[in-house]
């Protein structure tokens, strides 16, 4: 018997990587597409930021741009009062701002 995710989100695999749901997977090939272009110079998955009392925040994607930009992404489908006080923590503790894709 197959498990239902939560969200009705629907896994994939994308070059041997497993993606929660098809927008993330969607994201990284995006993301491989403007790498190939040069406009992504790489970008890295599931980067952890430790927050305060032990809580740990997963961005699905940390972009590095030709620009010299880097953005922190998060690939949303619902946004769950958990990652909402997450978000808030870590754009509280570091001078970034996270972009919901």
């Amino acid at each position: 018997m197959k498990l239902k995710h939560k969200f009705n989100a629907i896994s994939n695999i994308q070059d041997g990587i497993k993606f929660s749901s098809k927008k993330e997977g969607r994201r990284y090939q995006d993301l491989k597409l403007l790498q190939g272009q040069g406009e992504v110079l790489f970008f890295l998955r599931q980067v952890p930021f430790h927050l305060p009392g032990g809580v740990k925040y997963l961005c699905d994607f940390l972009v590095f741009w030709k620009d010299g930009n880097v953005t922190i992404e998060d690939v949303k489908g619902i946004k769950t009062s958990m990652y909402i006080v997450k978000k808030k923590m870590v754009q509280n503790l570091y001078p970034i701002s996270i972009i919901e894709i």
